[in-house]
């Protein structure tokens, strides 16, 4: 691992090249040759055998390398995260908002994984679930691979309850709490969602928090957890979280306005912990806007 992050693997297909590096560059067009050359002479693709390659390594039909991600110029994301709990099986953190769980796109280093590996010195972390970069509040992380199912299993069978908040417009025309049930499928573009006609596939209760005068607090609990779910759901009701920029329309992705954060938080998580058999509850020391 390098930077806490782990390599990723490509099989090269079949193809008229003389060296791995030639394949490299076909298979990824979007990186260039000098870069490419550049992570070679670093060390920073290896072959099957976990061995550094060379700019001459010979090109061989589905030879497997393994290379290491990286990402020029990535911008400091501000916020710092919080372990509230760490053991040797489980560790809980408080994520900022903006920050990515795990390595995607122009994050690489920048991302709480990256900085938990590096800060708790061990390797063998690994998220038992995502939040969206833009959502702030729990995590949770295995420690070790030999106990990981057992809490893995705890979210594949819906056996932890998982509590949020969210900032959004007043619903003084709905009864509350309120369960909203939607289908949800893959949008356009690519990363958003979007609701359609058949059987539901998704269900969030809501219900208020606080009642403001602008703003309602929304205490969210989701009975399921389909990407984009909450912010789905909410915009759909007719209250879009506050500064969401996906939905109900795409805004401008072009910068991150770190003054305007999602307001939106995973507040709390409870389930039975698998080993111990004992009740166990977190909650998030972080806080939203005021209403």
């Amino acid at each position: 691992m390098i930077h806490a992050i782990a390599p990723s693997t490509v099989h090269l297909p079949r193809g008229d090249w003389a060296t791995a590096l030639d394949g490299l560059c076909a298979c990824f067009p979007r990186i260039g040759r000098e870069q490419w050359r550049d992570r070679v002479r670093r060390g920073r693709v290896l072959d099957a055998h976990d061995r550094p390659i060379d700019e001459d390594t010979p090109y061989r039909p589905g030879m497997k390398l393994r290379y290491f991600r990286e990402v020029t110029g990535e911008s400091p994301i501000p916020g710092e995260e919080v372990v509230l709990h760490a053991d040797e099986h489980l560790v809980v953190v408080d994520k900022p908002h903006f920050l990515p769980v795990i390595p995607a796109g122009g994050y690489v280093r920048q991302t709480l994984l990256a900085r938990l590996v590096e800060r708790m010195d061990n390797p063998a972390l690994v998220p038992l679930h995502r939040l969206d970069r833009d959502t702030a509040g729990l995590v949770l992380f295995s420690a070790q691979p030999a106990t990981r199912d057992a809490y893995l299993a705890l979210f594949r069978e819906r056996r932890i309850a998982k509590r949020y908040e969210a900032l959004a417009a007043p619903l003084p025309q709905l009864s509350f709490p309120h369960t909203h049930r939607s289908r949800l499928e893959a949008g356009e573009p690519f990363f958003r969602m979007r609701e359609v006609d058949g059987e539901a596939n998704s269900e969030t209760r809501v219900d208020v928090v606080d009642r403001g005068t602008r703003l309602w607090r929304y205490g969210l609990e989701p009975h399921t957890g389909r990407k984009h779910q909450l912010r789905v759901h909410m915009a759909a009701i007719g209250a879009p979280i506050r500064n969401d920029r996906l939905y109900p329309l795409l805004q401008d992705r072009a910068e991150d306005d770190f003054s305007r954060p999602l307001q939106l938080l995973a507040r709390g998580l409870a389930f039975v912990d698998p080993l111990s058999g004992q009740a166990r509850e977190f909650r998030s020391t972080l806080s939203l806007g005021r209403v």
